[in-house]
């Protein structure tokens, strides 16, 4: 299961990379062409829609990697019963504030099913659609979170942690019991 993840999640790395990819031509080259007096009102169109995308998956990614924004000070400084409890209330927060962000793209998508771009004829079911597979997606990375500090009892220290943190594998920077 661990390599099926790993392996999604690494498309949704490629995916970012090539909407940034097609955002970044797009604009250079509609900046090219204005130049010469020429443009494409399309290409304004594209680059929205992936940096749209290049923005939701980014946030998944974060979600996953712990890159969110999280301020740990105050989290690492409490005792380890209180960790535990305050890690919790955050995950709950993050999955009620996700279910708000998916119930409200549910209803934009489905609100305007049948409008479209006007230069790009792009549906906005799917502008509006992927603000539901973001918070979809967190949902479950936080549920996950919760499994892991309440069944498999994971210290909340490695919850936190970032993949590619040096200091993660520190113990001088891990945090000490209290209490």
């Amino acid at each position: 299961m661990k390599k099926f993840l790993n392996t999604l999640f690494r498309g949704v790395e490629i995916l970012i990379a090539i909407f940034l990819a097609i955002m970044i031509l797009m604009l250079f080259m509609n900046v090219v062409l204005r130049q010469f007096g020429k443009g494409f009102a399309w290409s304004e169109e594209i680059a929205r829609f992936s940096f749209i995308y290049l923005v939701y998956l980014g946030s998944i990614g974060a979600a996953r990697e712990n890159r969110h924004l999280l301020i740990d000070s105050i989290l690492m400084r409490i005792p380890s019963a209180a960790q535990k409890i305050l890690y919790a209330l955050i995950q709950l927060c993050i999955i009620w504030l996700m279910w708000i962000l998916t119930t409200g793209a549910w209803g934009l998508a489905y609100q305007n099913r049948a409008d479209r771009w006007v230069a790009t004829h792009i549906p906005m079911v799917l502008i509006h659609g992927i603000g539901v597979v973001v918070g979809g997606a967190i949902i479950i990375i936080s549920v996950a979170n919760l499994f892991r500090l309440i069944v498999l009892k994971e210290p909340v220290c490695t919850l936190i942690a970032s993949p590619d943190d040096p200091t993660d594998n520190n113990p001088a920077m891990q945090t000490k019991e209290v209490g």
